[in-house]
């Protein structure tokens, strides 16, 4: 990506995860307030086991809360259940998941994918139309890369590519530090719900450091772009 190209980049947005919901009543109590008070592109809604008619029942007493605040709705798996639940798309785990997925999620919802281990895997996802790349998620046993070498995934997707980036941040540190490397979005979930001055403060801080990071980021392409001129000074 030129340093013209970094500057013009928007601010990143933010992409809330809930906690694993099995009782809905509490949560769409909550999101309404969150979503007002900050802007969030989408929401993940990550459901307990149950059977598809318990589990659209769910999505459903939700999704007023989700869409109404202006967010999508996207449902983490599920794919077979997001036109039967009014969602705005799933997101999927791997390459497989999503080559399965797409007939059914493409071109009316978004189909996004996580579980990208390697850069050959993540450009295979993007060859395949997935709307969107995840970058640092845990993977089933908790263990997730360091934080610089997310960040240093996201920079390269974002200077090579055109589908958005998204990075998985555990803290609002992490948050800042995608933001800064090129990220489209930032997934916020745990560190936000178990923030104890709760998570609409948790999901403000966030939001403020994404600005900083994006302002930075700007500033710094500025300076680039100015010293490539010989104008800099």
């Amino acid at each position: 990506m030129s340093p013209k190209a970094a500057s013009l980049r928007p601010v990143p947005r933010l992409y809330l995860a809930t906690p694993v919901v099995d009782d809905p009543s509490q949560m769409a109590a909550r999101l309404p307030a969150l979503l007002a008070a900050v802007d969030v592109a989408a929401v993940l809604v990550q459901l307990s086991a149950a059977d598809p008619r318990t589990l659209i029942s769910r999505i459903k007493a939700l999704a007023p809360a989700i869409q109404a605040g202006g967010a999508a709705l996207l449902l983490d798996g599920h794919a077979d259940l997001v036109a039967r639940s009014g969602a705005d798309g799933a997101h999927l785990t791997g390459i497989e998941a999503l080559q399965e997925a797409l007939p059914s999620l493409k071109p009316d919802r978004i189909a996004g994918v996580g579980g990208l281990s390697t850069r050959h895997d993540s450009m295979i996802a993007g060859e395949a139309g997935a709307d969107y790349v995840l970058f640092g998620e845990p993977d089933k046993t908790g263990e997730r890369p360091s934080t610089d070498a997310i960040a240093d995934r996201l920079a390269w997707w974002a200077e090579l590519f055109e589908p958005p980036c998204v990075g998985y941040a555990a803290s609002i540190g992490e948050a800042q530090t995608f933001a800064a490397s090129g990220a489209d979005f930032i997934l916020a979930g745990d560190f936000v719900w178990n923030d104890p001055r709760g998570a609409a403060a948790a999901l403000m801080d966030t939001a403020d450091a994404i600005r900083q990071a994006h302002g930075s980021r700007g500033n710094q392409a500025l300076l680039a772009e100015k010293a490539d001129r010989g104008d800099a000074g």
